[in-house]
């Protein structure tokens, strides 16, 4: 009904056999652990109502590959997409300003992606076991990248780190990336 505008958190934990779901437009957010471990999951569509995502919320929807985030969304959780081992393209809105930990961790057929100009952290553990990410584009607005971002990315080749970013020593890339600053 159009009355709710939340879920409990977990709510759809563990429903392997949900293989697609339209979220209401009353609802403004995705909980932690929303779609967690829904195995099956291929097709959400997510209403420019909600704003954030939280929490581990797809954690381990093997078999989503596609998402298409809604220009509303400002926040995604700490390990929200860990584990989506399918996910090879996400478009992440500018609207988006903080990213947690772990969000895209062992998303293994993540290809590329872009970082918005409204981020400042690409934070610890970000894209670690993220094996086919080959490209990733990162804005000038950050300023920090945590430790093993890139850790177990083995089709990195190169990437382009700002000048703005402070430091990047345990950041995880192979000795092999080439690294540019600009």
């Amino acid at each position: 009904p159009s009355s709710v505008t939340t879920f409990e958190d977990h709510i759809f934990k563990g429903c392997s056999s949900l293989r697609e779901i339209t979220i209401p437009p009353s609802i403004n957010s995705i909980g932690d652990g929303f779609f967690r471990d829904c195995s099956s999951l291929v097709n959400v569509s997510i209403p420019s109502s909600v704003t954030s995502i939280g929490n581990s919320a797809f954690r381990d929807c093997s078999s989503l590959a596609q998402l298409t985030l809604p220009s509303s969304i400002t926040s995604i959780g700490i390990c929200a997409f860990r584990g989506c081992s399918s996910l090879v393209n996400i478009a992440l809105p500018a609207s988006i300003t903080s990213i947690g930990k772990g969000a895209f961790r062992e998303c293994s057929s993540l290809i590329q992606i872009t970082i918005p100009s409204s981020v400042e952290l690409i934070d610890d553990n970000m894209f670690n076991g993220c094996a086919s990410l080959n490209q990733i584009v990162i804005p000038h607005s950050v300023r920090s990248i945590g430790m093993k971002a890139f850790l177990g990315c083995r089709s990195l080749s190169q990437i382009s780190i700002p000048n703005s970013v402070q430091s990047y020593d345990h950041i995880g890339i192979g000795p092999n990336v080439r690294v540019n600053t600009f």
